[in-house]
């Protein structure tokens, strides 16, 4: 018997380590001679560097930047493989500001381009950035300039940070850039698909969230525009309306056309990396999961990203999740065949999240899925 486990982490409670193990433990009472492998996986948001240097034997790499209110922290990033994997939420992201503070108008990326000019300074030439979670909505302009790119009003002067600078832009100068970023590629996990600007760009559809205020919305798309106007006339090629160009606040934007950076599923992205698909071939059941289950769970999420891998080398896949919503069974035709809650009976949410409640309903829910699926193969 040979098991896979991919499962996502169960966030605030397990990450994906922790909930692999305690399933692999509900395996191991029901087939205790069975072959397990533990395969921590993300879907480029949360635990993504945690999940990459776990599973690729990495190490985590600790840097002074600067946070979205321009203050000084120190964030963390992986390198596994002289690749850096890293994600924008640990400089940029929006749980680093108290909710009372929330404001892209002055919120900044520049930390994100401290932490790739550190990993261009150790070798590094490959990145792989996840770029949920955002605070920001400078269409990634901090970014840039931590990395050499000029952004200048009328009287030559580097403008301000956040969306706010934007209001200022008159130019846009790259030629002292950091030269070894032409040396680098750049793998972007980003699943949203809205342009820069618009009904359904960044500003309009995400800046609320970031703490906007009305009337700043439709001021920050406009400034958004003329940036990516002014963009067009140092690179040709740029285009504001292209798919995930508003993601994190323009981020997208800034990373498709200044660094050439290529957009992908983060999942995908992901189980790529940690050559998934090879690992699938030859077992005989695969386990995914993560904390929630539901409608959306087919839209790009970690465990049917597993499930499209097994589903081509026709294995069974069972997702294990601490809440199963009634719209879940929508994920039966993705290639979940079956969908179970670890929670055994009603509680509090904080006693379902507490991690060794969480830990011991895995294990224990697993034990029993496996017992049924065992006797229906005997």
């Amino acid at each position: 018997m040979k098991v896979l486990i991919a499962i996502d982490s169960f966030k605030g409670s397990l990450t994906s380590l922790e909930a692999g193990l305690s399933a692999k433990e509900g395996v191991k009472r029901v087939y205790p001679n069975a072959e397990v492998e533990v395969s921590p996986i993300a879907d480029g948001g949360e635990g993504t560097v945690e999940a990459l240097i776990t599973a690729l034997d990495g190490e985590l790499v600790k840097v002074k930047v600067l946070n979205p209110l321009g203050e000084e922290i120190f964030a963390e990033y992986g390198i596994v493989n002289n690749t850096a994997i890293m994600e924008m939420s640990t400089c940029a992201g929006i749980t680093l500001v108290e909710k009372e503070k929330l404001n892209p108008m002055i919120a900044t990326t520049y930390g994100v381009g401290q932490m790739i000019e550190d990993a261009l300074n150790r070798g590094v030439r490959k990145f792989i950035i996840g770029i949920g979670g955002s605070a920001t909505n400078d269409g990634g302009v901090g970014m840039l300039s931590a990395l050499g790119f000029e952004f200048l009003d009328k009287n030559g002067e580097k403008i301000s940070f956040g969306a706010k600078g934007l209001s200022d832009l008159d130019k846009i100068k790259i030629d002292k850039a950091n030269p070894k970023l032409k040396e680098s590629q750049f793998f972007v996990a980003c699943d949203v698909k809205n342009p820069l600007c618009g009904e359904s760009g960044c500003s309009r559809v995400f800046s609320r969230q970031k703490g906007a205020k009305e009337e700043d919305i439709p001021i920050m798309d406009e400034w958004l525009s003329n940036y990516a106007d002014i963009t067009k006339t140092v690179i040709e090629s740029a285009d504001k309306n292209a798919f995930g160009t508003g993601a994190a606040g323009g981020m997208g934007f800034a990373l498709l056309n200044y660094l050439n950076a290529t957009l992908q599923s983060g999942i995908e992205l992901v189980l790529k990396e940690i050559k998934l698909e090879e690992k699938v071939k030859d077992v005989d059941l695969v386990i995914t999961g993560e904390g929630k289950i539901d409608g959306q769970t087919a839209f790009g999420k970690a465990p049917i990203g597993v499930a499209k891998l097994a589903k081509k080398y026709g294995k069974t896949v069972f997702a294990f999740a601490g809440a199963v919503d009634d719209d879940a069974k929508t994920n039966n035709d993705f290639g979940l065949d079956a969908i179970f809650s670890i929670t055994p009976s009603a509680c509090s949410l904080e006693k379902a999240m507490n991690k060794d409640n969480a830990k011991k309903n895995m294990a224990n829910t697993v034990e029993q899925v496996l017992r049924a699926y065992k006797k229906a193969r005997e």
